[in-house]
């Protein structure tokens, strides 16, 4: 979570206490209401579910109101968006829950009309009260990425230890089966999806990137079968996120047998952090070739990984999220100089750019085994490495052996 979020008061009655902290800690979406039909509790990933990328929503949750009240509308048309926010979504889901909220109302029809809102008040003349049930179901969507994201929501009755309603949970759940809820988050690491709330939101970071490249990968996709050559690319992927994520980075865009990280001053700590991070990754990973070409039944002499390492002062970083993919890129043009800084490391070599060194404190540079006082820097240019593309856009970038 980040530095700024609080979670909200639990709500004092014990025993809608005891339901919000119980569904707070396990991770679910929900709210509870008290018997009044008002917000009484949100949970915290709830919360940062719509507060992200809509920051207002820290302090716009609408506590002590009635959850068909105006001021609820107004939160949800502002903030949940999507068809639980539409007025028709709305009328709808009164209609469905109303029978229950009036059979449970104090002063009967009169008082209902005078806190539900203006807009679905005309229906409640044609609402029959009902018993409140165990548990019930609604089913609507709200807008997450750009997208409506369909939910089921488990209404629970909340009974104290009389029998008598003290108010009920909403425990809601994207309407997509939990095996393939599972499925899709049975290999992601928590702590790299933390770090990747950060970007959710488009804007500008002072990173460190990575940019790696499997040197000769034509020729020995040719000479594998494919299915060989399948297992090992997926394997080097494997092994080259998990390094992204063991150093404390963010995984990039995959091309081919090419990967990309970033390394957030933001997340990791400071500047220097994220340049040592960096460098640890890219060491890491190449000392992972060796156990992955054992593996796939590869001589080690046939794979051999390019590194171009490099400061990106203030990259506009954010998260592309479509029906098929998810995937964080940056924009900039300290990315492109990373690209050509690793197109010239042939040989397996990991090349770092001198803004990227110079970023690195004493304690940090002594961690990696570098003296940055007496370091030698080589223009890219003056490499017999530097391509075309090199000499036009990254012409002034000095580097050195990391």
């Amino acid at each position: 979570m980040t530095g700024v979020f609080e979670s909200l008061p639990l709500p004092e009655h014990p025993v809608l206490a005891v339901w919000a902290s119980g569904v707070n800690e396990a991770g679910h979406w929900a709210y509870v209401l008290d018997a009044g039909w008002r917000y009484a509790s949100v949970t915290d990933e709830l919360h940062l579910t719509w507060a992200n990328p809509n920051p207002e929503a820290w302090a716009a949750v609408p506590l002590g109101f009635h959850y068909f009240s105006a001021r609820a509308a107004q939160f949800r048309a502002a903030i949940v968006r999507g068809s639980d926010a539409r007025r028709e979504g709305r009328r709808q889901r009164f209609l469905k829950v109303g029978p229950y909220v009036l059979s449970s109302t104090p002063g009967g029809r009169e008082e209902l009309r005078r806190v539900v809102d203006p807009e679905v008040a005309d229906l409640v003349d044609g609402l029959e009260p009902r018993e409140i049930p165990p548990l019930w179901m609604t089913h609507a969507g709200f807008t997450m990425a750009g997208t409506e994201v369909g939910t089921s929501t488990l209404w629970f009755r909340i009974d104290d230890g009389d029998g008598n309603f003290v108010g009920c949970g909403l425990l809601f759940k994207p309407a997509v089966g939990m095996s393939q809820l599972a499925l899709a988050a049975a290999t992601a690491d928590l702590a790299h999806l933390e770090r990747m709330r950060v970007v959710d939101a488009p804007g500008r970071h002072p990173a460190a990137i990575l940019m790696a490249d499997l040197e000769a990968s034509s020729p020995l996709a040719r000479r594998l079968p494919t299915a060989h050559y399948f297992a090992f690319a997926r394997r080097l992927v494997r092994a080259a996120d998990q390094c992204v994520i063991d150093a404390g980075g963010i995984v990039g865009r995959h091309v081919g047998d090419g990967v990309a990280a970033f390394f957030l001053a933001d997340t990791i700590g400071s500047e220097s952090a994220a340049a040592r991070s960096c460098i640890t990754a890219a060491r890491m990973l190449r000392d992972a070739l060796a156990e992955i070409a054992a593996r796939s039944e590869i001589p080690p002499s046939d794979l051999s990984l390019r590194f171009g390492l490099h400061w990106g002062a203030t990259l506009y970083m954010g998260r592309f999220q479509t029906a098929g993919r998810s995937e964080v890129t940056a924009l900039g043009d300290e990315v492109n100089e990373t690209a050509r800084i690793e197109a010239c490391a042939t040989g397996g070599r990991a090349l770092a750019s001198k803004a990227l060194i110079e970023r690195l404190h004493e304690t940090d540079a002594a961690a990696l085994g570098l003296d940055t006082r007496h370091t030698n820097y080589v223009p890219l240019v003056d490499l017999s490495t530097a391509t075309d593309k090199t000499r036009r856009d990254a012409f002034s970038i000095a580097v050195c052996d990391v």
